[in-house]
């Protein structure tokens, strides 16, 4: 089974990041579950969303604690929270910066980093003040990870994005390619 955890802030789309991603892996005949844990309900307050996927039925039913992946919609969170918490020995570390991964090698050892925030900035997704970075973080952890393929990513933001499908789907294509894996 594969574990992947989300940590943004609300109104980045860290919730429906972990439906569209669980939506593309279902489109390859894989199981899947997607939830959210919510503390304080509220614009701007730290959010944690999951994904799990399977070749088989998923029986569990419980946060994330030893996750594969740990997917990181926005920096300030890794001062105030320990997102690598229970990140497995050689999971990934994915992070929205324009930094480069050799950056963060010191502190964690495998670490890709995409420029979600510039991507959504371009593709008119939120606002500059507050882009909506969900679509183009998948596209860079999707490109590090090939977890799923690329096609099924598209069709599921196509499919799951409330608003702006085309913008949404292009930031994922460009993300995809823009990513900075580890060396």
């Amino acid at each position: 089974m594969i574990e992947v955890r989300f940590h943004g802030r609300g109104g980045q789309g860290a919730v429906v990041a972990s439906n569209i991603l669980a939506n593309a892996a279902f489109q390859e005949k894989k199981e899947v579950q997607a939830f959210p844990y919510f503390g304080v309900e509220r614009r701007g307050a730290p959010v944690t969303a999951f994904t799990r996927i399977d070749e088989k039925p998923i029986r569990i039913r419980h946060e994330i604690y030893a996750p594969d992946f740990v997917v990181v919609l926005d920096t300030v969170l890794m001062k105030a929270v320990d997102v690598t918490q229970g990140l497995k020995k050689g999971g990934l570390l994915f992070i929205n910066t324009d930094k480069a991964p050799s950056v963060f090698k010191d502190k964690w050892p495998k670490v890709a980093t995409v420029d979600a925030t510039g991507i959504a900035i371009k593709y008119k997704l939120g606002t500059k003040m507050a882009p909506i970075v969900n679509t183009s973080i998948l596209g860079g952890f999707v490109g590090a990870t090939k977890l799923v393929r690329l096609e099924n990513l598209v069709q599921a933001t196509k499919d799951l994005s409330p608003t702006k499908k085309e913008e949404n789907a292009a930031a994922v294509e460009e993300a995809y390619r823009s990513v900075q894996s580890p060396k």
